[in-house]
């Protein structure tokens, strides 16, 4: 096979198509930015939940003069009920599992709470003893929560247990929605691409049928006449998804390395370095569906 031959062919069907060929650029490269940032958003939810579960903690709020349950008669929890749950955390029982804890008063959460609600009404009227005293439990095993939950659940003295990864479960369960979503909202792009990148090949070919007759004629095996077709949808996709990749980067390096580390400090994010599995992943996405696309478009023709 004459690959000079096979060159220029491809660079007639690309000039006379330039418009078309655009478009193919132009929506594979909108099609696989899209899967770049499923996958970029992926990264990020992992990274988030390593950076969150890992310093996620059990909540034990003790009662208050507000509470009335089984185990709170609406009396504050004493010195004696405080005592208890401070010993059965540091008991044998439950040291293995405990990596800290620390007490928090009625002062001290009322301290953060008017830092938390600065200049909202409804600091006039809280007052310190409204708010739970809190022992706050770190674990050498933030997924071994359960242990904690059930040794406090309903003793005296206690009102509730809470898991924050209980918490995050949902947060992380809305952002992960949401990058499937962009998934299948870029497996939608992908499947236009792929039309149009055959309806491209069927025009590049029926303009070309006089040439294709010819090698016909002279004995040109079906493998040399569909190989330039088959490179113009290549070509045109590797573009798409160069461009799709120069923009997944570029959003982990402007919005998020440049304005969400600067405004949003409190969590992890993913960083450049770790971006940089995108591109590939994107353009062997690209050159494989626009090889498929095209060569199925131009056997279909050449079989007609």
């Amino acid at each position: 096979m004459r690959v000079g031959l096979v060159l220029g062919e491809v660079w007639n069907g690309l000039r006379r198509n330039m418009s078309v060929v655009i478009s193919v650029i132009l929506v594979t490269f909108v099609s696989l930015t899209f899967v770049g940032a499923a996958i970029i958003m992926q990264l990020q939810v992992q990274q988030m939940k390593t950076f969150w579960y890992d310093r996620a903690q059990v909540a034990v709020y003790l009662c208050t003069d507000a509470d009335q349950s089984a185990t709170c008669s609406g009396t504050d929890a004493g010195e004696e009920e405080i005592a208890a749950v401070e010993a059965a955390l540091k008991s044998d029982t439950l040291a293995p599992y405990v990596q800290d804890f620390f007490f928090v008063t009625h002062e001290e959460a009322y301290e953060e709470f008017t830092k938390q609600f600065e200049g909202n009404p409804i600091v006039d009227i809280t007052k310190p003893e409204q708010l739970n005293q809190t022992f706050w439990v770190k674990l050498t095993d933030p997924s071994r929560s359960d242990i904690i939950t059930e040794t406090f659940t309903g003793i005296p003295g206690v009102q509730s247990v809470s898991d924050q990864r209980s918490l995050l479960d949902r947060i992380f369960l809305f952002l992960g929605v949401a990058s499937y979503t962009a998934i299948a909202i870029a497996g939608l792009m992908l499947v236009a691409a792929m039309l149009l990148i055959s309806t491209t090949i069927r025009l590049s070919a029926y303009s070309r049928r006089r040439e294709i007759g010819i090698m016909r004629l002279v004995g040109a095996s079906n493998r040399f006449i569909q190989t330039p077709f088959i490179l113009e949808g290549i070509i045109a996709a590797l573009i798409g998804a160069v461009l799709a990749s120069a923009a997944s980067v570029a959003i982990v390096k402007f919005f998020v390395q440049g304005f969400l580390v600067k405004e949003v400090p409190f969590t992890s994010y993913i960083t450049v370095e770790q971006s940089l599995v995108v591109p590939p992943i994107l353009i062997l996405v690209g050159v494989l569906l626009s090889a498929i696309a095209a060569k199925i478009a131009i056997t279909r023709y050449l079989r007609v």
